[in-house]
């Protein structure tokens, strides 16, 4: 259960990880009335976007989000924690989103597979900053936090296979496929999109979901 907790400056929120509540939509989340750690994530998903991880200060983050660096040492142990939160809150908001469409068992795969494939497409698009400042800087966490980021991760990438292998033993899927290449394939896509994707663009989140779950289930279907 999430610890309740009081801040500095006086703000209540939820102490970072122990929560499973979803993404924040990155800095949409920071104005000031928004709780103390809501704050401190979106101002530094803004301030690692615009000048890098490795080139802004706890400093500068608690200043930007008006609270002391007792507040932020409160809700995260230090600025790889906020780094590892930044797209670790991504990740379960994900994870939850797919454990809820898998366990439709009275909804046929392929459309259960369609709605997972939209909506990773969908969800990492509206926190692209996060996701993009996180795959950019990830190298610089402490080796423990990315071995739990990958842990989460493929915990993720092993339901979302889960689904194909489904389909293969129901017949509605190639048998020869292999599935975690099927995964490894779908996922380079949507990892990718962070270079290419912009919200101003001739595509909206939606369109560019429905054309990834088409090509996804276009390549798995039997003929």
């Amino acid at each position: 259960m999430a610890r309740s907790t009081t801040s500095d400056d006086g703000g209540t929120g939820t102490a970072a990880g122990t929560g499973s509540g979803g993404a924040s939509g990155g800095a949409s989340g920071g104005g000031p009335s928004a709780a103390v750690p809501e704050r401190l994530l979106a101002e530094a998903t803004r301030l690692f976007a615009e000048r890098g991880y490795d080139r802004t200060s706890v400093q500068e983050i608690v200043e930007a989000a008006g609270v002391t660096k007792g507040a932020l040492y409160h809700y995260f142990g230090s600025k790889d924690d906020l780094l590892h939160e930044i797209y670790a809150r991504v990740l379960r908001l994900q994870t939850e989103r797919l454990d809820t469409i898998a366990a439709r068992h009275e909804v046929a795969v392929p459309e259960r597979l369609a709605e997972a494939a939209a909506d990773v497409v969908v969800t990492s698009i509206q926190n692209l900053d996060d996701t993009k400042i996180f795959f950019r800087s990830m190298h610089q966490l402490s080796p423990e936090k990315q071995k739990a980021v990958r842990a989460e991760r493929r915990r993720y990438h092993e339901r979302f296979r889960s689904l194909v292998e489904e389909g293969q033993r129901d017949g509605h899927f190639r048998p020869g496929l292999r599935p975690d290449l099927v995964v490894d394939f779908f996922f380079g896509s949507v990892h990718h999109l962070g270079t290419w994707y912009h919200a101003d663009g001739p595509l909206s989140a939606e369109q560019v979901a429905t054309e990834f779950s088409d090509l996804l289930l276009h390549s798995v279907r039997q003929p």
